[in-house]
């Protein structure tokens, strides 16, 4: 935290007192541009406090940046919440929390004050809830399609994601990196051609979701950013928005819903088809007129987006697993099983998306020359 005389005045700002208690959130500590998040407490009120920065040391991945289009724009979210294209989704069902202050402190700093907002996190919904958020977003994706450029939108988002994530690369060749215990006894048979592939297939991929449909996208959807709060979806951390292909949101979401283990690998099969239709319905619903293959591809090509993790699943197969903040350990063997499983199902979506790009008339991926 800051000097303290800066947060006691923010805190009289937002509560009208000086006595608050701050409670740490769960949230990514590697980013760079996050200096933390607390939950601020005085007495019957509360509010999410979201410190953003450029002074805080990360690894290169995620190292700060001062580029207004870069992936890790440090002051996106700040932008995306003063501007007010967090809530341009709003009268569809998906909000963002609403802004109460934003603070620029005097160490060059961002202090965001938000709603906190109460109602069940998408780490625990049933898989209708969210496949109706898919709906939702589908609904908000066709009416509003790309939405008019800022300079500190993201642009070719995948693209830089994808190329920052190189841990493990290496290893995508090493036969005993494929035959570490938990390699050899949770990925399913096939995955290693198939993810070697897709590596091999990447800049192909990239350059296809670069030519689908636009569409402003918030591109980190997934559970631990949603909550139902009465009849909205409230979706959090806006700090990669801006430019990406329409159906690539959708196509974040679904895997990310398995890898973290927030729904079993066993029912993607469902759960992708229902949430993939509802997207569609809510398109349709819209207004939308487009080539509906077109969706279908970048929802299937956004599997290019998880090309790096089977690397860093091979580089860390001897190390304690953790889960999301590194706040408890996860059993390795369900982590390595369930994650494979959905690895072994983006690697269909990269199958439907080489069939649909040709019949599209997309060049032929390198790997089928």
């Amino acid at each position: 935290m800051p000097d303290t005389a800066v947060v006691d005045a923010e805190v009289h700002e937002i509560f009208g007192t000086d006595q608050a208690v701050f409670e740490p959130l769960t949230h990514n500590a590697g980013n760079g541009v996050t200096a933390g998040v607390w939950r601020v407490r005085a007495g019957d009120r509360s509010a999410v406090l979201k410190v953003l920065t450029r002074r805080k040391e990360a690894t290169a991945r995620w190292a700060a940046s001062d580029a207004p289009r870069h992936w890790n724009h440090w002051r996106r979210e700040a932008h995306v919440y003063e501007s007010g294209l967090a809530q341009l989704w709003r009268p569809y069902g998906i909000r963002a929390p609403r802004l109460l202050a934003g603070v620029e402190r005097p160490d060059g700093d961002v202090a965001l004050w938000l709603e906190d907002v109460p109602g069940e996190p998408g780490t625990s919904w049933p898989l209708a809830r969210h496949v109706e958020h898919a709906r939702r977003l589908g609904a908000a994706q066709g009416a509003v399609g790309a939405a008019e450029d800022r300079p500190w939108l993201s642009r070719r988002f995948l693209r830089e994601y994808v190329r920052s994530n190189v841990l493990g690369q290496e290893l995508l060749d090493d036969d005993e990196a494929w035959r570490q215990p938990l390699v050899r006894d949770h990925f399913p048979s096939g995955l290693r051609r198939d993810m070697v592939r897709l590596h091999h297939d990447r800049e192909w991929f990239l350059d296809v979701m670069e030519a689908l449909p636009r569409a402003f996208c918030h591109l980190d959807q997934w559970p631990a950013n949603v909550r139902a709060a009465g009849p909205d979806s409230v979706l959090f951390d806006w700090a990669f928005a801006g430019d990406g292909a329409l159906g690539e949101d959708l196509g974040n979401y679904i895997p990310d819903s398995v890898f973290d283990l927030f729904l079993p690998a066993a029912r993607l099969p469902e759960y992708a088809a229902a949430a993939y239709d509802a997207f569609v319905h809510g398109l349709r619903g819209s207004g939308w007129r487009g080539d509906e293959r077109l969706v279908r591809l970048a929802v299937c090509a956004s599997a290019v987006k998880y090309d790096w993790l089977t690397a860093l699943m091979l580089a860390r197969a001897g190390e304690e697993q953790l889960d999301y903040g590194g706040g408890r350990t996860v059993p390795a063997g369900r982590r390595y099983r369930e994650r494979g499983a959905a690895l072994a199902f983006l690697a269909g979506w990269a199958a439907e998306a080489r069939t649909l790009a040709s019949q599209l008339g997309f060049p032929e991926a390198p790997s089928g020359r």
